[in-house]
């Protein structure tokens, strides 16, 4: 019988995700904010139903052997009615971190730049966008919880499909996270 070397120093079976993946948070930080409100102080005595319309956005990029910057953008824009003229306040965050992140598989890596980064970051963002809107002289507004995983799998999704279709076309390569 030959002897076997164990896959961890303790003798245990290896996990799934190798011994020596490292997740670490750096740095959390405002990369930019903006709050307008073209119509101010004139809206604050207009009585009709608010409409707000949040746009949320990611990039991710490297900065370092095992470094990577996420930014989280969030714009909330409210506005009163139709039309450009309506516009209530239009509220900006970009939320970023710099997170380690060594020894994971490509898919793992791109999974969790694309999923847990942004859990990290979105308490962040949330709580600047409220206090920027209610200093604005609005009622606080909370934003809900964000399910990060399934907006990730749904980029995933579109991704895998546009490489389908690029495939015919010689153009199978793309490019970021969802």
């Amino acid at each position: 019988m030959a002897e076997q070397q164990p896959d961890t120093a303790n003798g245990a079976a290896a996990p799934a995700q190798p011994a020596g993946a490292q997740f670490s948070v750096e740095k959390i930080y405002v990369k930019d904010v903006s709050f307008e409100s073209p119509k101010a102080p004139q809206v604050f005595n207009e009585q009709a139903q608010p409409q707000l319309n949040m746009n949320l956005n990611q990039r991710v990029q490297k900065v370092g052997e095992n470094g990577y910057e996420v930014v989280l953008a969030i714009t909330l824009t409210c506005t009163l009615g139709e039309g450009e003229g309506n516009t209530v306040y239009v509220a900006e965050v970009q939320q970023a971190g710099v997170f380690g992140l060594a020894g994971f598989e490509a898919n793992v890596l791109d999974a969790m730049l694309g999923t847990h980064c942004p859990n990290v970051l979105y308490p962040y963002a949330r709580q600047l966008l409220g206090e920027l809107i209610q200093a604005g002289g609005f009622p606080p507004f909370l934003l809900q919880p964000i399910n990060f995983e399934a907006l990730y799998a749904e980029g995933l999704r579109q991704r895998n499909a546009r490489q389908q279709q690029g495939a015919g076309n010689g153009d199978s390569e793309t490019v970021g996270n969802a």
